[in-house]
């Protein structure tokens, strides 16, 4: 006779719609059924190609994070379900619950570690490419052979085909965190060239993982491996990368574009104390700001006497309040009024800042103003930067203080002139 009940629904799939209102589920099945029709499944699933393609990240990352959001069953398709699932914990679950999510995608090997540690298999050779059998010494003669003999066309020619090597073959040696790492660097800096140079790749992903503490050992393992509450406290000194990885699955469905402003979002949340603010534009100079309240969302000037602008590049110089105004920070986000604009931003006064920074973080303006006595610091007022950092600044014991206050020279006790020396080399000039 059959049964003439529709198949029980998922426990999962139940409890996690009771988490999204009625216009969020639309919104969700319009979603599905937008990228299930890119996927040409006849509105049946997203494929892992369209999947990888809407949250804007490419190899292992983006990888694992398909396995986790269809469940690890394996057969390359993602369900109606598994996205209503996926985001409910995503978006809608505990912190707890969004950080053992996290913990597990940075798992980009799936192997229950986050190790330390390159792979010493060395990854599968077949994703290199097609490489000369000759070898690379033999392949660089072979370059020879045809007739490209000039010296400095083949030495340029060889240099780029071994950095070429170099990059890939560490990318397949690459442990869980470089991966994520790496996908998070070539995400946000993709206007960028699509083949960095290794050395600089590397070398801006150690210093994050330099930050990273390992002490769990597993028997059998070489190299430590980081536990959930090391992740946890790495991803609290680092908040962009708990961020970024909290927004993958995040509604910003038209492609990631307000990636920059939830940024500056947890800017403002995370944030309990001074930061530092560098800059390095388009035109190559180099400055910033010293924040010494944390960024908190305000329609006004805020902020006291200690903060400052610095210029680190084309010449160093420190530029301190000089009382003529209290206009020493400005944050604001998602505000509507074109009368206060949205971004970071140090003395001066609306639109006319000392420095400012926009919510998207894509450009800026710097002028000469009185709240420090400040320059124009870049070629012109108008700047786009290359490169941004903030960096947070851990304040020292007040016991520790009062005695770095009373001892030592000038540049010893003020502290904050010598560590922006340090960065250009000048702090010893005057001993």
């Amino acid at each position: 006779m059959g049964n003439a009940h529709s198949p029980a629904a998922d426990p999962r799939f139940v409890s996690a719609t009771r988490a999204f209102t009625q216009k969020e589920l639309e919104d969700l099945k319009s979603l599905f059924v937008s990228l299930a029709a890119q996927s040409q499944s006849n509105g049946r699933h997203i494929s892992p190609s369209v999947f990888k393609e809407y949250i804007g990240v490419r190899g292992p990352l983006a990888d694992r994070m398909f396995e986790l959001v269809t469940r690890k069953r394996g057969d390359h398709t993602l369900t109606f379900e598994d996205l209503v699932i996926a985001k409910g914990t995503y978006e809608k679950g505990t912190n707890e619950e969004i950080e053992e999510f996290i913990y597990q995608l940075s798992d980009v090997n799936g192997d229950g570690t986050l190790g330390s540690k390159n792979l010493e298999n060395g990854g599968n050779q077949n994703s290199l490419g097609k490489r000369n059998k000759k070898g690379d010494n033999e392949e660089e003669w072979e370059l020879a052979e045809q007739g490209e003999t000039a010296g400095e066309m083949l030495t340029q020619r060889i240099e780029k085909h071994k950095r070429r090597i170099s990059l890939r073959g560490w990318r397949n040696r690459m442990s869980d965190l470089e991966a994520v790492l790496t996908a998070i660097i070539e995400r946000i800096f993709s206007h960028r060239s699509a083949e960095p140079g290794s050395a600089s790749l590397q070398e801006t992903v150690h210093i994050f993982l330099d930050t990273a503490k390992f002490s769990n050992v597993r028997e059998g393992c070489t190299g430590n491996f980081m536990s959930f509450e090391e992740f946890r406290r790495w991803c609290n000194l680092l908040p962009s990368v708990r961020k970024f990885l909290g927004s993958l699955l995040m509604p910003s469905d038209s492609g990631g574009g307000n990636f920059h402003t939830i940024l500056l979002g947890m800017w403002i949340r995370n944030d309990e104390g001074p930061t530092v603010l560098i800059i390095k534009d388009k035109e190559g100079y180099i400055y910033g700001g010293y924040a010494s309240q944390r960024w908190q969302r305000h329609a006004d000037f805020y902020g006291d006497m200690k903060s400052f602008l610095f210029q680190l590049y084309p010449q160093a110089a420190i530029f301190r309040p000089t009382g003529a105004n209290s206009n020493l920070q400005w944050c604001a986000v998602n505000f509507s009024s074109e009368s206060i604009p949205n971004g970071i931003g140090f003395g001066g006064r609306i639109n006319h800042f000392g420095m400012f920074l926009s919510a998207n973080f894509d450009q800026g303006h710097t002028f000469s103003c009185t709240t420090f006595g400040s320059p124009c610091m870049s070629k012109a007022n108008q700047i786009y930067p290359e490169v941004i950092e903030c960096w947070g600044v851990v304040p020292k014991g007040p016991q520790q203080e009062r005695q770095n206050g009373v001892k030592g020279t000038v540049l010893e006790r003020f502290k904050e002139d010598r560590n922006m020396l340090n960065m250009v080399g000048l702090a010893n000039s005057s001993q």
